[in-house]
């Protein structure tokens, strides 16, 4: 195991030079105190959980210490927010510190969130608050835990420093840390701006670094965006099947790697609802949950327009073909097995459709509860307590038949059945009213509620004794709360 004095830097980003990033240094954060940080993250950079004690621990996730390997930097990129091209973006109020290799050899960015001014930073403070710190620390977080593809949170650290929002509330840090922090909006930024040497150079950068073997290929660009298509289609497939709504799918929030990349608004639905819009400044529902498929589509198709200096047009619509039957036969696996099959049946895709229809009329149909009560019993009394939450009960009834037919055919025992679907089913979810306290309680100085509900959602498939109450349906006033993009 390592400590924080002994890790290795190697800054391939921060070598590509001035023309894609800024030289920053961090502005600390006053009387910083760590609120909460992440073994399983620490893990990743073989960090030895001990030194998250230790006081040079939070003074370097708060901007008062500094690796001497370490070479802050400010991206620059742009991006299409809302469907409008905003030209030039950039880290506003975050900082790629540098990329530590652990002893398997993977390199892994060090990004500080809320680091101050930047040029990039346009009429804003440079600053995170503590709420959006939390939230995107207990997300990246519960998102791995559950198998979907993520970037991830190593520790927030609170402080003193007033910032002002709607309110005055105090300035945070979140240390996040991924393979790679190059998004679709960096592409477009050397596009637009007809910079296509530099373009070039970070395609190049991208191959060599992240996609290798796309290297061996007739045309290593058009593989990568293949690659990209795919791994993006995973993705997408995982958030319609857990009921996740990310809230700002802009170009520059989508990750070149095809994980859940800069969280702000999101939610995970509670009642089902397809048209559910988690972010309270989406006025249109352009990112309300049924929309996230074919948003993702038309992000696939902005990256690939900065493409065209290097590859066919033509090969390119060929590509991006490919992103909606490889969704849909990512989502179709996931949302079969948390109904409890294996086997693949024809008749699968119309049985989940039907059960989704049948949710979107119901007034109280959890989604996450709902499959975890599916598998908790024999299907028979499993259907039997979960029909009170539906309020079409004979066509509840009719879909309950073609279920248990479905369960005959795909045959097994009923303790075989239960660990399956209990494996892919969780019993805890983030809940935005789950989340709301535990800030609530860290606003006051009280940071015991993230550290446990971070507990609970690192294991969000084993009961846990004691913790009924994270795994109960969330009260009326939970499931309304107003999410904006502010942080």
């Amino acid at each position: 195991m390592k400590t924080l004095d002994n890790l290795l830097f190697d800054n391939r980003f921060a070598r590509l030079g001035d023309a894609f990033s800024t030289e920053v240094l961090p502005e600390p954060i006053e009387a910083p105190r760590l609120v909460v940080a992440s073994t399983a993250a620490m893990a990743l950079l073989d960090l030895n959980p001990a030194e998250a004690q230790r006081p040079e621990f939070t003074e370097l996730f708060a901007g008062h210490r500094l690796w001497e390997q370490a070479e802050p930097r400010a991206m620059v990129y742009s991006g299409h927010q809302f469907g409008g091209y905003t030209p030039r973006l950039g880290d506003g109020r975050g900082l790629l510190l540098g990329e530590v290799i652990n002893e398997a050899g993977e390199y892994w960015d060090l990004h500080l969130k809320g680091a101050g001014l930047t040029p990039y930073s346009r009429m804003g403070d440079g600053r995170a608050v503590l709420r959006s710190s939390i939230r995107e620390f207990l997300a990246s977080e519960h998102l791995y835990a559950l198998g979907i593809p993520t970037s991830r949170a190593l520790c927030v650290t609170a402080s003193d420093t007033p910032v002002w929002r709607e309110k005055q509330e105090r300035a945070a840090m979140l240390l996040r840390l991924a393979p790679s922090h190059i998004r679709f909006g960096h592409f477009e930024y050397f596009y637009y701006s007809r910079q296509h040497e530099q373009l070039r150079t970070l395609g190049e950068h991208v191959l060599a670094c992240h996609f290798p073997h796309c290297l061996e290929q007739e045309d290593p660009w058009l593989a990568l965006l293949r690659e990209v298509i795919e791994r993006t289609a995973t993705m997408i497939a995982y958030w319609q099947a857990y009921g996740f709504c990310h809230g700002v799918m802009n170009t520059d929030n989508m990750s070149i790697l095809g994980i859940t990349f800069d969280y702000g608004p999101y939610a995970f639905l509670d009642d089902f609802d397809a048209r559910h819009i988690c972010n309270h400044s989406d006025d249109s529902g352009r990112y309300s949950f049924s929309n996230q498929v074919p948003i993702a589509h038309w992000n696939l198709a902005a990256l690939a327009q900065t493409l065209t200096p290097f590859v066919a047009l033509e090969k390119l619509r060929e590509a991006l073909e490919l992103f909606l039957p490889l969704y849909q036969a990512h989502y179709l696996d996931l949302m079969r097995r948390r109904l409890g099959f294996v086997c693949a049946d024809d008749g699968d895709e119309a049985l989940i459709q039907s059960l989704l229809q049948l949710m979107q009329q119901g007034t109280s149909t959890d989604y996450t509860r709902f499959f975890r009560q599916l598998g908790e019993q024999a299907p028979t009394e499993a259907l039997q307590v979960i029909r009170n939450d539906f309020v079409d009960l004979a066509g509840f009834d009719a879909w309950g038949r073609q279920y248990l037919m479905r369960c005959e055919r795909e045959g097994g025992g009923q303790d075989e059945r239960r660990t399956r679907m209990h494996a892919v089913n969780p019993l805890y979810i983030l809940r935005n009213y789950l989340a709301q306290q535990a800030i609530e309680a860290a606003e006051q100085g009280d940071y015991e509620p993230v550290r446990e509900l971070h507990a609970v959602l690192s294991r969000p498939f084993d009961k846990q004794p004691g913790m009924q109450r994270y795994a109960e349906r969330p009260p009326e006033w939970g499931k309304h709360l107003a999410i904006s993009c502010s942080s």
